[in-house]
């Protein structure tokens, strides 16, 4: 009888029949008919008839799924049958070099039930499965809870008892399908009638992975700890317990270590809860340290086989990756791989100067995403360093390698290159409420900077500033696209997103550079090339899934400014490693503000590539670990060598861009620079005495709010001057335009007036004579000077320098001579006689100085020379004895690098005990310097120290 004859026989209409198309139509259900008559409904015997029939047909269904599903069942006694394992061979993109065999032969040692430590068998059964003794096999409560989480997440979740993860690894296949779940449940209720609960154990302990072709927990104790498994610490037991899960994820040989401890922290825990062990036991067992055997596998390219070994598991499950045979072809270029383990392995000895002890590199083809290289440490078999931790894959903190993202966003709005925006320290409002101060790693201030100079020299507030006008969500918006997935939880980020305050993981900082390079397309990182089975036939191949996910224009754009050298060198200078000497090239570079991680990114439009430097375990590197000096050298290095036999190939130049608003074209970077008198203001004469002309410069002194609305930067939209960022920005741009001696107002088009000639002073030298030699360190000179308006002082320099300033006729000078740097020789004396405006005039003579030496006026105590100090005495208390201090005025300090700058370190006027002691405030980069000081004696006449070398570390 067909669905349908019952259909009719319980009394329903065929709603095929035109006539009672309407009946059936629940649109007409309560109407009434034409002669006013309500509809008949349907009677409750009916619905109820309906359903009884549903629900046996469901039944019915059912029963003959059941029964066909029985006919598919393996035999259960398959559990003691050993079947012929294959290795599973991953090789590079050329299918000749192999970079790992998984071994087809299995590690397995049979222990009895008994032979089985207690502290194993409880983690066991509290980290997999605690009702064990209880149910029959099935947990429906666990089934339930991984139903709905599969409807609810999309993930086929597990929910298995320990019985039905033995037959899931023992017995069926690992695909993970409701079919397969549902034959699981039927073998192992099959399989808990057969053997009793210790027996099932017992097999679960001796057949179970555990990781490394290790079968059962003997074999797993040998691999991993070299010891037999009763022998096992609660510690071991608890890190063995934690396996099963997922043996390639948390392999103690991959790349997840941390959450392998993590996940036995929470089966200890888990033992205290349920009272197996004691709170004190778990946390002794936590601190305990555990060491793992050395691998003895042949691998090349460790990190990124584990990385294609952790992606086959996961789709194909443990056996199928251990015992199946698969043959797998990744996109590892053999050669690109061996380039960029030299150069990391080439500049690691040199970084650990910068207490940088690791590093990882990541290249990409940009036309499609394939991996090409990737160094996950410098050593995968140091432990150490944590070697097996893949940092290519892991978050860290990008610093200014971020930037990037930023302003390709910002020109997506309505940004360009040569939009003008103030680099002037600024407290900006933060989300929070908060004031936040960022500062230019060079700690400088650079004033009005187009944001092509803000991004080629990485310079902070600029970068703040951008961020702000484009919106953080539109950043994440775009970061999104670009492949990134650390960064959802926005509510973790505000301005400082910008400077690298979130989380990325280096292949996915290096994909979406790549879409630069693409111009605008994205690929989303690829491995594999094409897995086959042991048969040979091709289970997934490669397929190019790119998205177009950025303007082309705005990718040409940020090309033009990474490639744009000239850009950069008023930070980096010309020479840097961000240059290729054959080809254009466009890079970035990052560092975190406590030097935690370094970091260097660049591409050409055939490779992409980035360097990561640090330590595994988040370590502080030393002070000016930048990236472009501990991660631009790998980078160089491996783009140079990996780039030989491509074409060079050019970055396409952006159009150009107009807008009707000069800060969006750059127009307001020029100022007018004239001369004028600083007491009057007025433009200076030949006539204005010299030390009265200043020199400034006068333009518009304003932040970007004054003349864009910041969410429609090319429209008509007025200004918003009541955005709470406006006040702050103005404040910061006029104080900026005043410490730089910048008038935010028109120039002044007076001339300056107040001088006449008739009004300069007349003075000549009335003694010493001219030539004379002058072997007396108490010196004496003596002038005939007057002024129409009378003299107000004489001041008398030699050979430039200030000697002293006299205020009293007749003018005569008296000094003593107290430097020790005044050598034989002639030396030019001068005295020039000012008035009460500033008219000057000046007579001069040669002398010829023989004078007797005297000893240096200071003796360096702290530091001592060639003494190492580490930075972290810093403040380090600079020490020094003097000699005649009552003729010391001031002193000042000063270090000088190897190449010669010179920086300021602090200043005294109080010299107790007859001792300098000034403060060095702050550590400068690891190095040796050369340390002096300047001493103006009570004349005002200044002269320079003997040096002392010391070196920071």
């Amino acid at each position: 009888m067909s669905f349908l004859q019952i259909y009719k026989k319980t009394g329903y209409q065929d709603w095929r029949q035109p006539a009672n198309r309407r009946r059936h139509n629940p649109a007409y259900f309560g109407q009434r008919s034409s002669a006013g008559r309500p509809k008949r409904k349907l009677p409750i015997r009916q619905i109820l008839t309906g359903g009884v029939i549903l629900l046996a047909l469901g039944g019915i269904f059912s029963i003959i799924f059941l029964a066909w599903l029985a006919t598919q069942l393996p035999n259960p006694n398959k559990i003691i049958d050993r079947s012929v394992a294959l290795s599973t061979k991953i090789y590079d993109r050329q299918g000749e070099t192999l970079l790992y065999d998984i071994h087809g032969a299995q590690k397995r040692t049979f222990v009895q039930l008994s032979g089985i430590p207690e502290n194993l068998k409880n983690a066991t059964l509290a980290a997999e499965d605690r009702e064990f003794y209880k149910h029959g096999g099935i947990s429906f409560t666990g089934i339930i809870r991984s139903l709905l989480k599969n409807i609810f997440t999309g993930s086929k979740a597990g929910g298995s008892t320990i019985t039905q993860q033995l037959v899931k690894n023992v017995i069926l296949s690992p695909e993970k399908t409701y079919t397969r779940k549902a034959k699981e449940v039927i073998l192992s209720y099959q399989l808990e009638k057969k053997f009793s609960k210790d027996e099932i154990l017992q097999m679960y302990f001796n057949e179970i992975p555990y990781g490394s072709v290790a079968y059962g927990a003997e074999a797993a104790a040998q691999t991993y700890f070299g010891k037999a498994v009763k022998d096992l610490s609660l510690a071991e037991s608890a890190v063995l317990a934690a396996l099963p899960q997922a043996p390639t994820y948390y392999s103690p040989y991959g790349s997840h270590l941390d959450k392998l401890y993590a996940r036995q922290g929470w089966i200890l825990d888990s033992l205290a809860d349920l009272g197996y062990i004691t709170e004190e036991d778990a946390e002794f067992a936590k601190k305990e340290k555990i060491e793992f055997k050395k691998s003895a596998e042949s691998i090349i390219a460790p990190h990124f086989v584990m990385f294609i070994k952790e992606y086959l598991t996961e789709k194909y499950g443990e056996l199928a990756v251990e015992q199946g045979g698969l043959k797998v072809i990744t996109t590892l270029d053999a050669d690109k791989q061996k380039f960029a383990e030299e150069a990391i392995a080439e500049n690691a000895e040199k970084n650990l100067k910068w207490n940088a002890g690791n590093a990882a590199l990541v290249a990409l083809d940009p036309a499609t995403g394939q991996i090409l290289a990737m160094v996950g440490s410098k050593d995968y078999f140091n432990d150490e360093i944590d070697g097996q931790v893949n940092v290519a894959t892991r978050p860290r903190q990008p610093g200014s390698s971020f930037k990037p993202i930023v302003y390709a966003a910002a020109f997506k709005k309505g940004y360009t290159p040569e939009t003008v925006l103030y680099d002037a320290v600024t407290k900006f409002l933060n989300s929070d409420g908060k004031d936040y101060e960022p500062k230019n790693y060079d700690l400088k201030e650079h004033g009005p900077v187009t944001i092509r100079q803000a991004l080629a020299g990485s310079l902070n507030i600029p970068a703040v500033k951008a961020i702000y006008l484009t919106g953080v969500d539109k950043v994440l918006d775009l970061a999104g696209s670009l492949g990134y997935t650390t960064l959802s939880d926005r509510s973790r980020f505000g301005l400082s997103l910008v400077l690298g305050g979130a989380e990325v993981k280096l292949i996915e900082q290096v994909a979406a550079f790549a879409v630069f390079a693409r111009e605008g397309e994205y690929h989303p990182p690829a491995g594999i090339l094409k897995v086959e089975d042991k048969d040979g036939a091709v289970l997934e191949e490669y397929k190019k899934q790119e998205k177009k996910v950025l303007e082309t224009q705005v990718a040409r754009q940020i090309n033009s400014i990474l490639s744009d050298n000239a850009a950069r060198a008023y930070i980096f200078g010309e020479k840097n490693y961000l240059t290729l000497p054959d080809r254009a090239v466009a890079a970035k570079t990052g560092t975190t503000n406590d030097y935690h991680d370094a970091w260097t990114v660049g591409f050409t439009p055939n490779l992409a590539a980035g360097v990561w430097v640090g330590n595994s375990d988040n370590a502080e590197m030393k002070r000016g670990a930048d990236g472009s000096v501990l991660a631009a050298p790998i980078w160089n290095k491996f783009m140079q060598e990996a780039l030989k036999g491509l074409p060079a190939e050019g970055f396409t130049a952006p159009a150009a861009t107009v807008s009707g608003k000069p800060v969006l074209n750059g127009q307001l970077v020029q100022g007018i620079k004239v001369k004028v008198n600083k007491n009057n203001g007025k433009l200076a004469t030949d006539l204005t005495p010299p030390d009265l002309v200043e020199e400034r410069i006068y333009r518009q002194a304003h932040a970007i709010l004054y003349y864009i609305n910041k969410d429609d930067p090319q429209g008509d939209t007025a200004p918003d001057l009541n955005d709470p960022q406006y006040p702050r920005w103005e404040e910061a741009v006029l104080r900026w335009a005043k410490d730089n001696n910048i008038m935010a107002e028109d120039p002044p088009t007076e001339s300056d007036d107040s001088y006449r000639p008739e009004d300069k002073p007349v003075i000549s030298l009335t003694f010493p004579d001219a030539r004379q030699t002058i072997t007396d360190r108490n010196f004496s000179a003596g002038v005939n000077a007057s002024a129409p308006r009378g003299v107000l002082r004489v001041e008398y320099y030699l050979n430039g320098k200030l000697l002293k300033t006299v205020s009293e006729a007749p003018y005569e000078l008296s000094v003593y001579l107290d430097d020790p740097n005044l050598k034989s020789g002639f030396y030019q004396l001068k005295a020039a006689a000012y008035d009460d405006l500033g008219n000057n005039n000046s007579a001069a003579l040669d002398l010829n100085f023989q004078l007797p030496e005297i000893p240096q006026p200071l003796s360096w105590l702290a530091p001592a020379e060639n003494e190492t100090i580490s930075a972290k005495k810093f403040p380090y208390v600079i020490k020094a004895e003097l000699a005649n201090v009552s003729r010391i005025q001031k002193i000042d300090v000063y270090y000088k690098t190897a190449d010669g700058q010179v920086d300021y370190i602090n200043t005294s006027r109080q010299f107790a005990g007859g001792q300098l002691a000034v403060p060095w405030p702050s550590a400068p980069a690891p190095g040796a310097y050369k340390i002096y000081a300047e001493i103006t004696n009570s004349d005002g006449y200044a002269f320079k120290t003997g040096e002392v070398v010391a070196e920071v570390q």
